[in-house]
């Protein structure tokens, strides 16, 4: 039997969640269809899907095996179409992983205009909190604010993203405005459970590296949520540009030692490692680097 077949099978079956429709959609009748998956589950000895009279859904292991098969079967067919010299045009859902705080403007803003010259892509982005792993979950790409990066990832720095402390004026108004980073130890601090935590941050200043040691009083892994705090007056945070320039314009937040405070973290585009990158994936990458992405709110 096939076993390039038997693949693209399980892979159609598993998306319509039919032995039937997946049969229509490659030519097959609805016996063959089910032949082809036991081939698979056969061969490496699992279950891959539930089975019921009504639906068909993936186990677990056929969720872990289809997340490392697709990118190998989607690779496969543009290596085909580049072989055959046939234009290979970027098409399909691209799930992306994006910051919760990315949720503004300017990021709607490009993907609209990508959306305009890849109308055959569907965007599918998840903005939640939650450290995502690609495979597992089903990812084709994440973009991620980091100074470390995961093993087995493949990453393309898109630049820099700039950080704000800021707070609101009627806090610094009440407990005043500092004049040096060695007034802000101790001070009350919001959070961003993924970075800084404990509230220890380590800038680099026009006199050197120096560090201060805040005092977390609310710890999320919601950037929003840490800038509507700030608002209220419950302290400081470290805030990326995209989401406080038009607060601070606005003047319901203040940035705090401006020449001083100025950190910046690398923004990347990681992806799993794979021989052959989807045009869907490789399109949308181009496309970052080319619109600018991390300075494209700044504009």
């Amino acid at each position: 039997m096939d076993s390039l077949l038997s693949l693209r099978v399980l892979d159609a079956v598993a998306e319509l969640k039919s032995f039937a429709a997946a049969a229509h959609r490659l030519g097959l009748s609805p016996a063959m269809a089910t032949k082809h998956v036991q081939h698979v589950e056969s061969r490496i000895g699992a279950r891959l899907l539930n089975r019921t009279s009504r639906s068909v859904s993936l186990t677990e292991a056929g969720s872990i095996y289809l997340a490392r098969m697709r990118p190998l079967l989607e690779g496969l067919d543009e290596a085909e179409a580049q072989i055959a010299q046939t234009a290979l045009r970027p098409s399909g859902r691209l799930r992306v992983s994006v910051p919760v705080w990315m949720a503004n403007p300017a990021f709607a803003v490009l993907v609209s205009r990508y959306h305009q010259r890849h109308p055959d892509v569907t965007l599918e982005l998840d903005l939640s909190a939650r450290m995502i792993n690609l495979v597992e979950d089903g990812f084709d790409l994440a973009i991620r604010v980091t100074s470390s990066l995961e093993p087995g990832l493949i990453a393309r720095r898109l630049g820099d993203m700039h950080f704000r402390l800021v707070a609101s004026p009627a806090y610094l108004d009440r407990v005043g405005r500092p004049r040096q980073l060695s007034e802000l130890n101790g001070a009350p601090f919001l959070a961003y459970t993924q970075v800084s935590r404990e509230g220890r941050i380590g800038l680099k200043t026009p006199a050197g590296e120096e560090e201060v040691q805040f005092k977390p009083v609310m710890l999320s892994g919601n950037e929003s949520l840490l800038m509507f705090a700030a608002r209220e007056g419950m302290g400081y945070s470290f805030m990326p540009h995209w989401l406080v320039d038009e607060e601070l314009k606005a003047g319901t937040l203040e940035h705090v030692l401006p020449d001083v405070a100025r950190p910046t973290v690398p923004l990347y585009a990681v992806y799993p490692d794979r021989s052959y990158l989807p045009a869907k994936v490789r399109s949308f990458l181009d496309y970052l680097v080319e619109a600018e992405f991390p300075n494209l709110a700044r504009r």
